[in-house]
């Protein structure tokens, strides 16, 4: 379970903010939703608490259980799939951030592993508009660097769902989530400017768009590397005095 829940006592976190000047905390958020028939629904939010423990591994932040719920209404064609409203999302994240900074924690990055959690940009640009810390990771360029460290071959466009990365992740973090079958499902729809009308099942039969087959551990082991790199410019800005 201290994959996906913290194992800190209060004692840990008081220690580990003594050591630096300005306390960051960092929140993965899932998703629950189909990622065709060899993911589990819980992918987002295993490949989100992955890269926030790694990390965690790397620096000194607060790390924190995940949102295991979001906004995935685009895949509500299959069965399983659950959402909350952008609305939702929005007050949860708000709300979290607000609790931090009265337990003086004052700088949070949201960690997204739903590309369909749109909302979340909103809720930094509007905190960040307030005068508090926050941050949302990893971004497209952070995301474009681990694919070309890792050997990922698919496009960030073509990997859209439960494809190379996701699979690659999920071989390295979690083998035993995976069932069979991602050898054998590529599939690709590169053109989805309908996809917020259509939703998934407008491109899709399987619910994969991407190239599984050539997910690897390897890959997964480097993606997340690569992301815990590119995560020190996001903490020297968040705990910077300026």
């Amino acid at each position: 379970m201290s994959d996906l829940v913290p194992a800190d006592t209060t004692e840990d976190v008081r220690t580990r903010g003594a050591g630096v000047s300005r306390q960051v905390a960092v929140l993965p958020v899932g998703s629950f939703e189909q990622h065709g028939a060899y993911l589990p629904l819980a992918t987002d939010t295993l490949v989100a608490c992955a890269v926030a423990r790694e990390i965690a591994g790397a620096y000194p932040v607060h790390l924190l259980p995940p949102v295991t719920i979001s906004c995935s209404h685009e895949h509500a064609a299959w069965p399983g799939t659950v959402s909350i409203s952008s609305v939702t999302l929005h007050a949860v994240v708000r709300d979290i951030a607000a609790s931090l900074r009265r337990s003086g924690v004052d700088a949070l990055v949201v960690v997204n592993g739903h590309g369909g959690n749109y909302v979340l940009g909103n809720v930094v640009q509007e905190s960040s508009a307030r005068g508090e810390r926050m941050a949302l990771f990893p971004a497209a360029e952070d995301w474009e660097a681990a694919r070309e460290r890792a050997g990922v071959v698919t496009s960030l466009l073509t990997d859209m769902h439960a494809g190379e990365i996701e699979t690659s992740i999920l071989l390295h973090a979690h083998p035993e989530m995976l069932r069979p079958g991602y050898e054998t499902s590529d599939f690709v729809a590169d053109d989805r400017r309908h996809l917020l009308t259509l939703g998934m099942s407008g491109y899709t039969d399987s619910g994969v768009i991407g190239r599984p087959s050539l997910g690897s551990a390897e890959k997964g082991k480097e993606l997340l590397a690569s992301l815990a790199d590119s995560f020190g410019a996001y903490f020297s800005m968040l705990t910077s005095e300026a």
